[in-house]
């Protein structure tokens, strides 16, 4: 087996076992409820009783009391009133994390039918998605919508943590979204709506960095509103710009606010939007290189590049790529992979 290929499985491993002993500690130590903790813990200190006695031949050492049958006799009845009660709480655990987990296959299913599997076409330019959460529902979100008369608007956001709070308040954003976009605003407007509404209605520890980019398919004229989010890139035959933040994420202050730019796509050029958890994941220094490294290839394989520099060892976020090719005019030369 080549050593590569020993490592990133090594490494697989090592992952695995590291989110089950987290998940284990965890599980015993936060989220199982207080009293059954109690319960479950009395039940350990009963058994423990139980053995003591048994093992010293007294309920109260150093007395030896009573005689030896009814040591045995009662220390077997605590004994099994222990174990009773540790049954017991572990059962409804079992009970109660098998209703979880149902609920959580159902929101996963739930979010992989909001999540476009095949994004719509659109016309003169080629759009490729990856999304990959790092647990069973994920806080990334995206999409790709038509707004009509020649305009696509393009969104990418993150929610801040992780699991089953951020997947709602994702499936809250791809909503908003859809229904302000829906309506005319352009991605300025759409910002300062999403980010008054995320401020009163999510707690103060919830937020989630954005990039809106509007579309003139014709021209190819950009306009963004970049939410405290990863610069997005666009690249073309010699030259490469980043999408910096106009703004900071939603959902921080109700007063906040949002500047709109502009920017480019030239014919055979490349927009690439992206969550932090890509560049994360890259192993090694300058991430944000590779990725420049990816849109400069012409080998047709981007999507494909930069997939591969998703390492299992650093992955600990969701992934999620948006990558536009827009198509080389009848002059083009070149145009990018």
């Amino acid at each position: 087996m080549p050593l590569r290929d020993f490592q990133a499985g090594f490494g697989e491993f090592w992952r695995l076992m590291r989110a089950a002993l987290k998940t284990d500690l965890y599980s015993w130590v936060r989220e199982m409820p207080m009293m059954k903790r109690v319960v479950a813990w009395i039940g350990i200190l009963l058994q423990g009783y139980a053995i003591y006695c048994l093992w010293t031949g007294s309920l109260a050492w150093p007395l030896k009391w009573p005689n030896a049958i009814l040591v045995f006799l009662i220390s077997a009845l605590i004994y099994i009133a222990g174990s009773k009660l540790i049954d017991g709480m572990l059962t409804s655990e079992l009970v109660r994390k098998t209703q979880l987990e149902a609920d959580l296959i159902a929101a996963r299913q739930i979010q992989q039918g909001l999540t476009p599997a095949h994004v719509e076409d659109v016309p003169g330019y080629k759009v490729e998605t990856f999304y990959k959460p790092l647990r069973a529902v994920g806080g990334d979100y995206f999409d790709v919508i038509d707004l009509g008369e020649g305009r696509t608007l393009f969104a990418v956001a993150d929610v801040s943590g992780k699991g089953m709070p951020a997947a709602l308040l994702a499936a809250n954003i791809q909503a908003l979204v859809r229904s302000i976009a829906a309506a005319g605003a352009d991605p300025l407007a759409l910002a300062g709506q999403m980010n008054r509404h995320l401020s009163r209605y999510t707690p103060i520890d919830r937020f989630a960095t954005a990039v809106f980019i509007l579309l003139h398919r014709e021209s190819g004229e950009l306009t963004y509103v970049n939410a405290g989010h990863n610069a997005p890139m666009v690249a073309s035959a010699g030259s490469q710009e980043s999408l910096e933040a106009t703004g900071m994420p939603l959902g921080l202050f109700s007063f906040a606010e949002y500047t709109a730019n502009t920017a480019h796509l030239p014919a055979g050029g490349a927009l690439l939007l992206f969550t932090d958890g890509l560049t994360d994941a890259i192993a090694g220094e300058n991430a944000e290189g590779r990725l420049r490294e990816a849109l400069a290839d012409g080998s047709g394989r981007t999507m494909e590049i930069l997939k591969s520099q998703v390492d299992p060892n650093f992955n600990e976020d969701d992934v999620t790529i948006l990558l536009v090719k827009r198509d080389a005019g009848p002059s083009s030369s070149s145009s990018l992979g």
